[in-house]
Order: C-alpha cells, then sequence, then structure tokens
C-alpha cells in the first residue's frame, strides 16, 4: 500500500507490477439507472451493493479541507480506508503514547455519511516511527510492542470497522518472506500472531493480510495461498486476503485474476480487491484510457464472478490526489476521476460493469 502523494512519498519506487494481456474495449453506456428518491443516476456504491458487493476509496486527512472532493466521496462510495492515518508512525509516534487525531477524523467522517471502514495497517515494514526502526530489540522486547500496538489499536477502532488489514506486505516477489523487522526478530510466526491479537481485541472485525503482485497467480500469490491454508488448519482466525491491485498499463493485465480470486474463495477466506489503480506512461491519450476502462471494468466483472470477492477499493478516486506520480515519474492518470474532479471512461466502465 502506497503512501499518498500527500504522505510520506517513496517507499515503493520498487514496486513491479504482475505481467499479462488485457484485450477488448469498454462496452457502450447505457441510459443511467435511477433512484426513486431523487431520480438521480445510482452511485457506484449502489450500484455495487445490487450484487452484495461494496465500492470504496481510500483518502487521506490532507485532502479533506477540499469540500468539492469530500462530496463526490461521500456520495459515491459505501467503503473508506484511511491512506495514511491508522498506521504506525501516525498512531504511535513515541512507544507508548498514541494518537488517534487522524485515524478518528476519517471515521467519524465516513459514519456521518453512513460508509463502512476498512481499517489499514496494523503491522508493516515501512512508514514505522523511528523509535521502533532505530532500537535494538530482543525477540521478546519486539513481540510485546508489537502485541502492545495492535491491542491498543484495534481495541480503539472496536466496533468501528468493517475490517483490518493485519499485516501488509509480508513476501517478496519470488514468494519468499520479506526481510523486516518482524521477519528478522520474530520469525515467520509474527503473522499468527498478530492476527490472534487483532481478533482478540476485536472478535467481529474482519482480519486480512494485504499485499501487491498477488493479483495473478504466481510465486507470490502461491505463498499467500500456502500460508492461507495453512493458517487455516491451524484455526488461526484469518478472514480475507487483499489484493491491492495497482496496476500499470506497460505491464499487462493479470489475466489469471479471477481463477486466483476463486481458490482464495475455495479456502473459505473473502478476498477484495483494496488498492485499485491502473497507472500508464504520460500524457494520457484516448487509447490509453480506453484501455485503462477496459481493466477497470475486467477487474471489477472478475470480483463480481467470484462469490467471495466482496468489494472493490480504489487508491483515492482522483488523479488530483494520487500517490503514483511522486512515486513514478513520468506516470500517472490512473484513476476514474480526472484532476478537476471529471469522471474518464474508467468511470463509465465501472458502472458497466456494475450493471
Amino acid at each position: 500500500m502506497p503512501r499518498n502523494r500527500l504522505g510520506l512519498a517513496g517507499a515503493l519506487a520498487a514496486v513491479l507490477i504482475a505481467a499479462g494481456i488485457a484485450t477488448g474495449t469498454p462496452a457502450q453506456a447505457h441510459e443511467e439507472p435511477r433512484t426513486q428518491a431523487h431520480e438521480r443516476p445510482a452511485t457506484l456504491a449502489q450500484l455495487a451493493e445490487r450484487h452484495g458487493r461494496y465500492f470504496g476509496s481510500a483518502t487521506d486527512n490532507p485532502e479533506l479541507t477540499d469540500t468539492a472532493y469530500t462530496k463526490i466521496l461521500g456520495r459515491e462510495f459505501d467503503m473508506i480506508t484511511p491512506g495514511n492515518g491508522m498506521k504506525w508512525y501516525a498512531t504511535e509516534p513515541r512507544q507508548g503514547v498514541f494518537d488517534w487525531t487522524n485515524g478518528d477524523q476519517i471515521v467519524n467522517l465516513a459514519h456521518a455519511n453512513h460508509q463502512r471502514v476498512r481499517a489499514h495497517t496494523l503491522v508493516w515494514h515501512s512508514q514505522l516511527p523511528d523509535w521502533l526502526t532505530s532500537g535494538t530489540w530482543t525477540a521478546d522486547e519486539l513481540r510485546a510492542v508489537l502485541k502492545k500496538h495492535i491491542t491498543t489499536e484495534v481495541r480503539h477502532y472496536r466496533g468501528k470497522v468493517y475490517s483490518w488489514d493485519v499485516v501488509n506486505e509480508a513476501f517478496n516477489e519470488d514468494g519468499t518472506y520479506r526481510d523486516t523487522i518482524w521477519y528478522r526478530t520474530l520469525g515467520p510466526g509474527y503473522i499468527a500472531d498478530a492476527l490472534r491479537w487483532a481478533h482478540q481485541a476485536d472478535p467481529h472485525a474482519k482480519l486480512y493480510l494485504n499485499d501487491y503482485n498477488i493479483e495473478a497467480t504466481g510465486p507470490k500469490s502461491d505463498a499467500y495461498y500456502a500460508l492461507a491454508k495453512q493458517l487455516k488448519a491451524q484455526h488461526v482466525p484469518l478472514d480475507g486476503i487483499g489484493l491491492q491491485a495497482h496496476l500499470a498499463l506497460q505491464y499487462g493485465y493479470p489475466t489469471t485474476l479471477e481463477d486466483n480470486l476463486r481458490r482464495f474463495s475455495r479456502l473459505g477466506l473473502d478476498t477484495a480487491l483494496t488498492e485499485v489503480d491502473v497507472r500508464m506512461q504520460l500524457p494520457a491519450t484516448d487509447a490509453k484510457l480506453t484501455e485503462q476502462a477496459t481493466w477497470y471494468r475486467d477487474l471489477t466483472g472478475a470480483c463480481l464472478a467470484v462469490r467471495g470477492c466482496v468489494g472493490v477499493t480504489i487508491w483515492d478516486y482522483t488523479d488530483r490526489y494520487s500517490w503514483i506520480p511522486a512515486v513514478f515519474p513520468g506516470e500517472g492518470a490512473a484513476l476514474p476521476w480526472d484532476e478537476q474532479l471529471n469522471t474518464k471512461p474508467a468511470y463509465h466502465a465501472l458502472r458497466e460493469a456494475l450493471r
């Protein structure tokens, strides 16, 4: 999960996007369905709800002063993810000193708009405070630090959030464990521990593992499949797998996405597309925007085709606040709304998929 352009940009400049092939063009738009109450077109959330799915957006605290932006955010979506406000550097900037300001602001806004919250994220190797990364920890010490952080944060938001991305980006591209402070000091068992502690703190929240480049079948998604199977066999409380779906036109569409969603579903797990954007090399052309729209339509269709796929979240909805340009220079135009908050072909393709 990337840092927003208004967050701490740059950590994921090494992200590689899974390869595949996309074909086809967006279907032609039909007359918009109307809601009876206001005779306005149904929102993305309302269209998704007809399929028993949600349609969400990430957001971040700095842009919440933009009233034109928040009006669309509050109207079109029924699930919100805080881009940065619940990460460790924001919530425990000093050891044992917790700050809920940013997370609470987004949770309160979501609840005011009758939206649910995908809480993000408890255990990650990035955006950690200096006191944690510069410390020298024994396994017992770090385990206690991790347990306290998870327990305190999850308890604070108990009953207020739909789900947690408990562990984020735990594997390398080849399917080996990522060399993080958690893995180095605690070994692979930190993942099961984190899930157990989160469940104890809020038994009703859905608990996810979340990562990028696991949309297609391959070594990295295979590692998650094997881990999920192991955790389920051990009765560890794991509810779902989040596939971030940060895609790029130049690397091809992950054509095995639907099959991949289905195999996780067969384990009894929910799946979700959690951080979707489809970037391109600039300038954006009509041809690129048309291909991008096809990808948005196809990935949404893949989720709708698999019963266990519960919803789609785009990583903020507008190019105005996208993380992409700061991390991938010369790339962008990744979202369904442009920088002026006008809808792009991708938006209409999403509507078509959800119809």
